[in-house]
């Protein structure tokens, strides 16, 4: 039912979402309002429906989850530090439910980002994590054992 995005950038993976979940709503949040006037001519150009929210994603965040019943997929493609990533993380974390799918971009862009990355597939809420080097999926599904799959390819 509901995508959430957090970095729009230029919109190309919320075009990609769009797509992809055509029944959804697709809601992005982007810190850089240049930057994601960009992004809203893409969807324009492409006629596609995204909701954005503009501001610094801390504090945007909470007032987004506000009104979204709860969380199926989140896509975290921002600030890619350490801590706001963690403090993403940790403000999604009580709207999700055992469907819920988190996907991070760059979990190895950086040394901070590869900690951010440790510390969440060893959150006792994650029970299944996959390692794609570029990207990583985190699931919560409460009756599977805690597993941890690294993908070589």
């Amino acid at each position: 039912k509901n995508v959430l995005e957090l970095g729009t950038s230029l919109g190309i993976n919320a075009l990609y979402l769009t797509k992809a979940c055509s029944n959804s709503n697709v809601i992005s949040l982007e810190g850089c309002p240049n930057t994601l006037n960009i992004a809203k001519e893409n969807f324009q150009k492409l006629n596609a429906k995204v909701l954005t929210v503009i501001g610094e994603i801390g504090e945007t965040l909470p007032k987004v989850l506000k009104e979204i019943e709860k969380l199926e997929f989140v896509f975290f493609d921002a600030n890619h530090k350490k801590q706001p990533t963690l403090n993403y993380f940790n403000t999604c974390l009580p709207h999700i439910n055992e469907h819920t799918v988190f996907i991070f971009d760059d979990i190895y862009w950086s040394k901070e980002m590869g900690e951010a990355w440790e510390q969440i597939t060893h959150h006792p809420n994650v029970t299944l994590s996959i390692d794609l080097f570029d990207l990583g999926l985190v699931f919560f599904r409460k009756n599977q054992p805690k597993q941890h799959f690294l993908l070589r390819f």
